[in-house]
């Protein structure tokens, strides 16, 4: 059976804040969690690193500790979102302190599976500011299935990996082999459960130039039996450019992808809307509002 939920990048600032007092979750972010706690099933947070120093479990388990204790008994159910798995590096790339502290989290948060896109988080040590595709090429794929087969048996817990974005003009695309093979091959072979970004799709799609129905089309080349989990993010078209900006907007056509994907993934049961536009006192933007309603509707079905 299929639950909403919600998902929140707690970026250092504005979803996590330091204070006097220590390092403690937004009073807005909490606020809409609670009043939408009867909405919402489950919760995945992102992680996102503090800054550049040694990394250290403990560094973010305050801020963590003050989310999880001032939501009290809602959302049992919760997830981790990663940004430091790096799993379409091709070069060399140590894993083992970002994977002891990401089990320390798992652990002291039970949280039930852990989720990345698959891609290029940093290259060579240096992060970047938006996740590239994967290296779409037969040396890319293998890369691919041995970083994700390596991070799964690190886990305690499922690893979902996540079909990236694609952006024409900011996410340079290396290689020719179709996004949508790559994704499946690489679920099949590493045997894990995937995430479906709606806009994520959409994005490949409107990149290779296809418009209108063919959109939503070749669904059948993903691994729809693998899909745990649906994502919804704000998004928007702008002349000929296709925009994944988490402003809490969803297009039409993502709606209509997460109906087809509800009946095409027989495995599906979380469907999270992500990154909500939240303002002060825990209220979403008028703009927003209607799609959050939408999305709800949605998975409710008829």
């Amino acid at each position: 059976m299929m639950h909403a939920g919600v998902g929140l990048d707690m970026q250092w600032g504005s979803g996590f804040v330091s204070g006097v007092d220590g390092d403690r979750a937004s009073d807005d972010v909490v606020a809409f969690l609670l009043a939408h706690a009867g909405r919402f099933r489950h919760l995945f947070v992102s992680w996102q690193p503090k800054g550049r120093q040694r990394l250290d479990a403990r560094d973010y388990f305050p801020a963590f500790d003050d989310l999880f204790q001032r939501l009290g008994s809602h959302y049992p159910l919760r997830a981790l979102h990663h940004t430091a798995l790096n799993l379409g590096a091709m070069e060399p790339y140590e894993r083992g302190a970002i994977l002891d502290l990401t089990c320390a989290l798992v652990e002291r948060y039970r949280f039930a599976w852990v989720n990345e896109d698959v891609g290029l988080w940093s290259l060579h040590g240096k992060p970047l500011p938006y996740p590239l595709p994967p290296y779409l090429t037969t040396a890319g794929l293998r890369a691919a299935i041995a970083s994700t087969r390596q991070v799964q048996a690190a886990l305690p817990v499922p690893l979902l990996v996540e079909f990236p974005g694609f952006s024409w003009g900011m996410s340079p695309v290396v290689g020719r082999m179709h996004a949508y093979d790559f994704f499946r091959v690489l679920a099949e072979e590493a045997d894990v459960q995937v995430t479906l970004d709606t806009g994520h799709l959409l994005s490949y799609q409107w990149m290779r130039g296809l418009r209108g129905e063919d959109l939503l089309s070749e669904l059948e080349r993903l691994p729809l039996d693998r899909c745990f989990e649906i994502h919804l993010s704000g998004c928007d078209v702008e002349g000929e450019a296709f925009h994944d900006r988490h402003h809490g907007v969803l297009l039409p056509e993502q709606l209509e992808l997460l109906r087809r994907l509800m009946r095409s993934c027989p495995n599906a049961r979380a469907c999270t809307y992500e990154d909500p536009a939240v303002r002060t006192g825990g209220r979403v933007t008028e703009e927003s509002a209607p799609s959050l309603t939408a999305f709800l509707g949605a998975v409710a079905g008829p």
